[in-house]
């Protein structure tokens, strides 16, 4: 393969080195913000050597290579168009200042939670594992030491991402938002204090303390916020407000100490006395309606959802999903949620898996092929963009898939103990219910294989 002729035909045909803004790479993607969109010739550069697929989004146009080939294509790119290495937070930030509003917000959401996903991942599945061993020592099929040092610990660390869940939300959030981390771990740290009654504890024991606020204006419950995202969000986002402009009137001399003084205190009486029991009360209101969409009679909510999900990956609404997913963790003890989007992914990667088998076309089935594994695994993009959308028919058999699959996950109330993971390894998550979620994926795999196979392709 020779990179430096793929980087010279990438250029050219994406509007050359005075269309070009800005480049990065990540693990399978080449990555760039480019001034024109009308002079980019996308259908041109799907048919570059070593090509799985190219689209538009969050403001970039991102090719596919795949891992380890993508980092040769960069470096030779960014060598043919004569531009300094960019991080990919630099081209981000390019790429944000061409966005609406809308996409903004769900770029911000999804900058806020991926870098925390492998934490929320970790605790997930180990919950799952408890509960599966929990399981089996209760019906005796097995006999361990549930008292030794290796199953107490294993439950300890188990939950520990949810229990501390507002620290991590709130330090992530700060580095979006241009806040100090640590500002922003102080008040997730406020929102969880052991001084306010645990939230947890709330539905057996009712309030057990509440506090007049702004001089006895009214009262607020003295609970705290485990398991909330939006009042966290919100708050962090009022601290990086009030921070960034004391660093601008605040001297020099003074602004170590006045700065996060004031910061801390004026946001944590700001967060418990007014922003999170508003927010708490419209982030409830939107889990509900959630809830309610789901529960629909038939399955008709969760079918509807199934379909459409892969159609939200493609437009990168999904990164804000994960609001969901630990919003009814909190909530009712398992996300509802992570059962459609599984049925979603293991859809789009039958469908490729289909186009494979089917394709004479030797270029395509080595893409079809690892891009269908990659959807199994949970990882759909290179099955949507790389196979699926470019031939339309087995994307929309893969949302019919998703959305049969989906079905059924809503009719057994199929429901997962964690996040952040899809696909075969999704099992582990429901290990409450391993036989409903091994026969949701088989609907999902089927239907959309099947239906796939059936519809085809248009080989040219």
């Amino acid at each position: 393969m020779d990179f430096k002729l793929i980087a010279r035909e990438i250029l050219e045909k994406t509007g050359g080195k005075e269309n070009l803004i800005s480049a990065a790479h990540c693990a399978t993607r080449l990555r760039l913000v480019i001034g024109d969109n009308s002079k980019c010739d996308s259908k041109a550069v799907e048919t570059i050597d070593g090509v799985k697929g190219v689209f538009f989004a969050a403001g970039q146009l991102q090719i596919i290579f795949g891992t380890g080939i993508v980092n040769k294509v960069y470096e030779a790119f960014i060598q043919a168009a004569g531009i300094a290495e960019a991080s990919k937070d630099e081209v981000k930030a390019v790429a944000a200042s061409k966005e609406n509003y809308f996409k903004r917000l769900i770029k911000t959401i999804g900058d806020i939670f991926v870098p925390i996903i492998p934490a929320i991942v970790a605790s997930g599945f180990l919950m799952g594992l408890m509960e599966a061993l929990n399981f089996m020592v209760g019906n005796n099929f097995l006999n361990i030491n549930t008292e030794g040092s290796i199953y107490q610990f294993a439950v300890l660390f188990s939950n520990v991402a949810y229990v501390f869940l507002p620290i991590l939300i709130a330090f992530s959030a700060a580095k979006v938002f241009g806040a100090n981390q640590y500002l922003g771990a102080v008040i997730g740290m406020i929102m969880i204090h052991p001084n306010l009654q645990n939230a947890w504890t709330v539905a057996t024991e009712g309030v057990l303390k509440t506090q007049p606020v702004f001089f006895g204006l009214y009262e607020i419950d003295m609970t705290g916020y485990q398991g909330h995202v939006i009042p966290i969000i919100i708050a962090v986002w009022v601290l990086s407000q009030i921070e960034i402009r004391l660093h601008k009137v605040v001297p020099a001399m003074l602004d170590l100490f006045l700065t996060p003084l004031i910061s801390v205190f004026v946001t944590g009486y700001l967060t418990l006395s007014l922003i999170g029991p508003v927010f708490v009360l419209i982030e409830n209101s939107l889990l509900n309606g959630i809830q309610a969409l789901i529960a629909l009679p038939l399955g008709i909510g969760s079918f509807l959802m199934g379909a459409a999900y892969a159609t939200t990956v493609v437009s990168g609404i999904h990164h804000m999903y994960t609001v969901i997913d630990i919003g009814q963790l909190s909530m009712y003890g398992m996300t509802f949620w992570l059962p459609l989007a599984s049925a979603a992914n293991v859809g789009q990667g039958a469908a490729a898996l289909a186009v494979a088998l089917k394709t004479k076309n030797e270029r395509v089935k080595s893409m079809a092929l690892p891009s269908s594994l990659s959807a199994f695994l949970g990882i759909t993009e290179p099955a949507i963009f790389g196979v699926n959308l470019r031939y339309i028919r087995p994307f929309i058999a893969g949302s019919v898939g998703g959305a049969c699959g989906a079905l059924y996950a809503s009719l057994v109330n199929l429901g997962a103990t964690g996040t952040g993971v899809t696909g075969i390894f999704g099992i582990l998550l429901h290990l409450n219910m391993p036989f409903q979620y091994i026969v949701a994926m088989g609907i999902s795999a089927a239907v959309a294989f099947i239906l796939s196979w059936i519809l085809g392709i248009k080989e040219d």
